[in-house]
């Protein structure tokens, strides 16, 4: 019996694949993805939580404090959202419920990305803050949210509707 053909997926019939079959790749894929933002920002984050031991730290100004205080918060945020789909696996684990895990994954993986983004903006607002002064800070750290919003967002936003559109025509 061949498996019904995924419209989401141009290649399931290529693929030969049962949903189950599909969902564990998903699943792979997804750890995958997960495995190459995961070690950066955990990185990042450790980093992020040495600053204020650091001597300098006591020289920046209330303002720079609370940059740094949310730009940190967020990275943790940030690794919380990236480890939490391992924890869904297990509260799931042997339920038969991979899809579910698959788009709890989904949602926790792009929830970190806007997260990550915001670290990396904010974390230049505030070097750049710190190095050359507040508007320069405000103009790079908003410079960095526009790429990264125009290369996470925008971008692949339009792919998927060229894709859609080539779909409906065809």
């Amino acid at each position: 019996m061949s498996p019904a053909p995924d419209l989401d997926d141009p290649y399931a019939d290529l693929r030969r694949e049962t949903p189950t079959e599909r969902m564990d790749r998903n699943w792979v894929e997804l750890l995958q993805e997960l495995r190459v933002v995961q070690t950066g920002v955990q990185l990042l984050a450790g980093f992020l939580l040495t600053l204020p031991f650091q001597s300098r730290f006591e020289e920046l100004d209330g303002y720079q404090q609370g940059v740094y205080t949310a730009v940190m918060l967020l990275a943790v945020t940030a690794v919380v959202m990236f480890i939490a789909p391992v924890g869904y696996h297990r509260a799931l684990f042997r339920m038969r419920s991979k899809e579910r895990l698959v788009q709890a994954g989904t949602r926790f993986t792009k929830a970190g990305l806007a997260t990550v983004g915001l670290v990396v903006s904010g974390g230049v607002l505030l070097v750049v803050d710190v190095v050359a002064g507040r508007v320069a800070g405000w103009c790079a750290g908003g410079a960095v949210a526009l790429l990264i919003a125009l290369c996470w967002y925008a971008l692949p936003l339009r792919a998927v509707r060229r894709v859609r559109a080539e779909r409906a025509r065809g």
